[in-house]
C-alpha cells in the first residue's frame, strides 16, 4: 500500500520533472533516497538518562528504534572520549521515509512558533537538504508533560538529485514549505 505522498510523487511530481528537466527517461528523475533524524546530546557524557529518553522519544517521532551514536575521538575540553555515547540517530527508507516526510510537512512544520516557510540556502550543492528543529515538542506524538529537556534535532532529507535546483523543485512539487 501507498503511503498518499509516495502516490502523489508517481502521479503528479514524475510527469512535472520530466516536463520541467525534459528528462526522456522516468528514472532519471530525482527521487528521495532516505531522511536521516539526527539529535545529538554532548550532555549524555554526564548524565546517560537523558539519552534513554531521547531514544524513546525519536523512536516515538519516527516509529523505528533509533541506533545510538558513539564519540568517534575524545575532546577534553568537552569531558568526551572516545566511544561515548553522545547522540542517537534513525535513517528512513521507503513508505515511513514518506510518511514521517508527509507528517513534517502538514503537521509538525505548521505547529512551529512563527513559521514562515524553510530557509532555501540549506541546500549541500548535491540536492540534498538539512534542516534543524529547536525543539521536539512540535510533534505531536510527544507528552509536553513528560518532557524534562527540550532536545532539538537535524533532519536530513537525501535525493538522488544532481544539482540544488532540481532537489529544490523536487521538495517543492512534494509540498515541502520553502521559502520565497
Amino acid at each position: 500500500m501507498l503511503s498518499r505522498l509516495h502516490q502523489r510523487y508517481r502521479t503528479e511530481v514524475v510527469p512535472a520533472l520530466m516536463k520541467r528537466f525534459q528528462y526522456r527517461n522516468r528514472m532519471a528523475v530525482p527521487r528521495l533516497t532516505k531522511i536521516t533524524v539526527n539529535i545529538g546530546l554532548g550532555e549524555a557524557s554526564q548524565n546517560i538518562k537523558l539519552l534513554d529518553v531521547a531514544v524513546q522519544e525519536l523512536a516515538l517521532i519516527t516509529g523505528q528504534k533509533p541506533i545510538v551514536t558513539r564519540a568517534k575521538k575524545s575532546i577534553a575540553n568537552f569531558k568526551i572520549r572516545k566511544g561515548m555515547p553522545i547522540g542517537c540517530c534513525v535513517t528512513l527508507r521507503g513508505e515511513r521515509m514518506f510518511e514521517f516526510l508527509d507528517r513534517l510537512c502538514n503537521i509538525v512544520l505548521p505547529r512551529v512558533r512563527d513559521f514562515k516557510g524553510l530557509p532555501q540556502h540549506s541546500f549541500d550543492g548535491r540536492g540534498n537538504y538539512t534542516l534543524g528543529l529547536r525543539d521536539q515538542l512540535v510533534f505531536p506524538e510527544i507528552d509536553y508533560t513528560r518532557v524534562d529537556k527540550i532536545k532539538g534535532m537535524n533532519i536530513t532529507i537525501t535525493t538522488t538529485a544532481r544539482t540544488d535546483e532540481e532537489g529544490r523543485e523536487l521538495l517543492k512539487l512534494l509540498g515541502v514549505p520553502l521559502r520565497g
